[in-house]
C-alpha cells in the first residue's frame, strides 16, 4: 500500500488537481478510469508504452499531451523520457517513469511547501503545465552546457597526436543527434500547445508559451553549432589521423627500400658461385681477413646512400615536416 502512494500522488491547490504517477501499471490507470470516465483507453496504452512519438490528442473536456525530454545515462550518453499528461479544467495529470527528476523535485516542493505550491498551483491547469515544461526545458539547458563543455575538452585533444580522441566525438555525435531528435519534437508541441492549452487558463498563457519556445529555439540553434563544430573535429581527427598513418607508412616504405641494395648483395654473396672474394675463389685480405666483408658493407651503403640522397632531392624525404 506504500509503495502504491508513492507512485501515485495527488496535491491540491485553489480548486486544482495536481496528481503524478511514476512507473504506471494497469491497475494506477484503472483508477484514473473510474475518476475520469471520459479518458480513452488509448491514451492508457501510450501511457503504458515507452516508444510513442510525441503528439496531441484533443478532446471535448481534456487534451492528452506526450512530450520527450532527454536523461542522462551512463552508458549512452543520454535516453529518451516520456512524459504522458492528462490537462482540463481544474486537474492536472502526468504520467512518467520516473526519470524525470526536475519534475519529481517540482511535486516534492508543491507538497511539503506552501508558498511554492501557491506560486506553482496558484493559478490554472495550463499555467501548471507551462510550468512543469518550462522547468524541464531549462534543465534541457543544463544538459547542453554539459554538452558543450565536454565539447570544449574534446577540442584541446583534437590536435594531440599522442591521443585519440574518435570515442569521444562518436559519443558526442550520439548525444547531440539525441538531444536533436528530442528538440525537433518539442519546438513543433510548444507551438501546437500554445494554442490548446489556452482554453483550460483565464489568463493569456501566450507570452508564457513563447518564452518556453525561446529557450526551445535557443537549444535548437545551440544544438546546430555544436554539431557543425563536432563535425569538423571528426574530419580533423580523420585527416590527422590519415596523416599520421601516411607518415609511418612513408618512413617503413623508405627504410625497406634503402636496405634493398644490402639484401641483393647479401643474396649474391650468400650463393655458391665463384665471385670476387667469395668462398670459392678466396677470400680478399688486402685490409685483413674481414676485408670482403668491409667490402661489401661499403658497396651497399654507397648505393643506399645514392637512394637517400635521390629521394631526398626529389621531396620524398619531406613528409615529416
Amino acid at each position: 500500500m506504500e509503495e502504491a502512494q508513492k507512485r501515485q500522488e495527488t496535491i491540491y491547490n485553489n480548486g486544482l488537481a495536481w496528481t503524478d504517477i511514476q512507473k504506471p501499471s494497469y491497475s494506477d490507470l484503472a483508477t484514473l478510469s473510474d475518476q475520469h470516465a471520459s479518458f480513452h483507453k488509448l491514451n492508457y496504452e501510450d501511457c503504458l508504452s515507452k516508444i510513442q512519438i510525441p503528439k496531441i490528442d484533443r478532446y471535448e473536456d481534456h487534451t492528452f499531451i506526450i512530450l520527450h525530454f532527454p536523461t542522462p545515462d551512463k552508458v549512452r550518453g543520454f535516453v529518451f523520457s516520456q512524459l504522458s499528461i492528462f490537462i482540463g479544467n481544474g486537474y492536472l495529470i502526468t504520467i512518467h517513469q520516473g526519470e524525470l527528476r526536475p519534475l519529481d523535485e517540482l511535486f516534492s516542493m508543491c507538497k511539503v511547501d506552501e508558498r511554492h505550491r501557491q506560486v506553482t498551483m496558484g493559478k490554472s491547469s495550463g499555467f501548471l503545465l507551462h510550468k512543469i515544461i518550462d522547468l524541464l526545458v531549462d534543465d534541457l539547458l543544463h544538459l547542453l552546457m554539459k554538452v558543450v563543455g565536454n565539447i570544449d575538452d574534446v577540442e584541446d585533444l583534437v590536435f594531440d597526436e599522442k591521443v585519440s580522441v574518435s570515442r569521444q566525438v562518436a559519443l558526442l555525435r550520439r548525444e547531440i543527434t539525441t538531444l536533436r531528435r528530442i528538440v525537433v519534437h518539442l519546438r513543433r508541441m510548444v507551438i501546437e500547445l500554445t494554442k490548446d492549452v489556452q482554453r483550460f487558463s483565464k489568463d493569456d498563457l501566450t507570452l508564457y508559451f513563447r518564452d518556453v519556445q525561446d529557450h526551445v529555439d535557443k537549444v535548437y540553434e545551440a544544438l546546430e553549432e555544436a554539431k557543425e563544430t563536432v563535425e569538423i573535429y571528426k574530419d580533423t581527427d580523420f585527416v590527422l589521423s590519415t596523416e599520421k598513418t601516411n607518415q609511418i607508412l612513408a618512413a617503413l616504405t623508405i627504410i625497406f627500400t634503402l636496405s634493398i641494395p644490402v639484401t641483393v648483395i647479401g643474396a649474391i654473396y650468400g650463393m655458391n658461385l665463384n665471385l670476387p672474394g667469395g668462398v670459392e675463389t678466396g677470400p680478399w685480405t688486402q685490409f685483413g681477413p674481414y676485408t670482403t666483408l668491409i667490402f661489401v658493407l661499403v658497396i651497399s651503403a654507397v648505393a643506399a646512400s645514392v637512394m637517400f640522397l635521390h629521394f631526398r632531392r626529389i621531396g620524398w624525404l619531406e613528409f615529416g615536416r
